[in-house]
């Protein structure tokens, strides 16, 4: 039986022209089947070239272009990948820029007003602990993976009123992950790396980050990255660095500078994502986040990156 003829079913060979329908392995997408018995039957004669596919697939999808940042809802600027660049906003559960926030308040300022708006829906910004987890508890009812992974820090830092509760912190990263949201993965392999809530698994951690870079996210590139490096695998570890560098995040590029100096990639790569680096930056550069920087407006919190 040819497994490579998609037009029938890979192991008794009925096609569609006996009015049979064939659906694909799930996993490799190669060979059709026209029932669940037939794929338990061929399936010790496929499980091998499936899963040279399927890592294949995942081969593919790891170092693919990955997808566009996003960008600020006010100044459509893109959003930093540098943690303390920009904060999110329970009132409304969008993520704003430093520049934009600062703009708000020097505003607010300036005219004297009494309470300071969120600078996207304009809701006024909460006074208690109380209030806050009260708008993003609203958010996580209603299925923002963003807000989920947000309350999961909280759990995980102790901080808004909220008990120091790994565990917990874990459950609400594994509940945004389910969902696909890139940031649930990228804490997940945070949890693993660092053997917070769970056993210590680095082969786990590297698991959950490579989902988090496929998803788009710049810090579980970076993460990654250096999980290859200490392996001694430096030129997977310098096409990682070089994708979180070229979305202008510069930890990537500082450890492109490092390898480059002892010796384990050349002049070129390091000048290549110099470029990539300065490009993205330009891309993202305003005199209002200049401004901020200068002022110190920073919102950091639950940064963990690997060096």
């Amino acid at each position: 039986m040819d497994s490579n003829n998609t037009s029938s079913c890979a192991n008794c060979g009925k096609g569609e022209e006996n009015s049979i329908t064939l659906k694909k392995c799930g996993a490799c997408k190669m060979v059709k089947y026209c029932s669940l018995a037939c794929q338990k039957v061929h399936r010790p004669q496929h499980k091998q070239e499936c899963k040279q596919r399927v890592a294949e697939l995942h081969e593919e999808a790891l170092f693919k272009h990955p997808p566009p940042p996003d960008d600020c809802p006010i100044c459509m600027l893109p959003l930093p990948p540098d943690s303390g660049h920009a904060a999110f906003q329970s009132c409304c559960g969008k993520v704003i820029c430093n520049g934009c926030i600062s703009s708000m308040l020097e505003r607010c300022v300036r005219n004297n007003n009494g309470s300071i708006p969120c600078p996207f829906c304009r809701e006024p910004s909460v006074k208690t602990d109380v209030e806050e987890n009260k708008r993003m508890q609203k958010l996580v009812d209603a299925g923002n993976a963003r807000a989920i992974v947000e309350l999961g820090s909280y759990y995980s830092l102790g901080c808004f009123g909220y008990p120091v509760d790994y565990k917990k912190a874990l459950e609400l990263f594994r509940k945004a992950a389910e969902l696909g949201w890139a940031g649930g993965y990228y804490r997940l392999g945070i949890c693993y790396e660092s053997g917070q809530a769970v056993i210590k698994n680095e082969k786990t951690a590297k698991y959950y980050y490579e989902c988090a870079a496929i998803a788009g996210d710049t810090k579980a590139r970076h993460n990654l990255a250096s999980l290859e490096a200490r392996a001694g695998n430096f030129q997977r570890a310098y096409r990682h660095f070089l994708a979180a560098a070229s979305a202008g995040f510069k930890l990537s590029l500082d450890a492109i500078k490092a390898l480059f100096v002892d010796g384990f990639v050349t002049k070129d790569d390091y000048a290549e994502a110099l470029r990539a680096y300065q490009t993205r930056h330009d891309e993202m550069k305003s005199d209002e986040r200049d401004k901020a920087k200068e002022a110190g407006y920073n919102e950091d919190h639950d940064t963990f990156i690997s060096v």
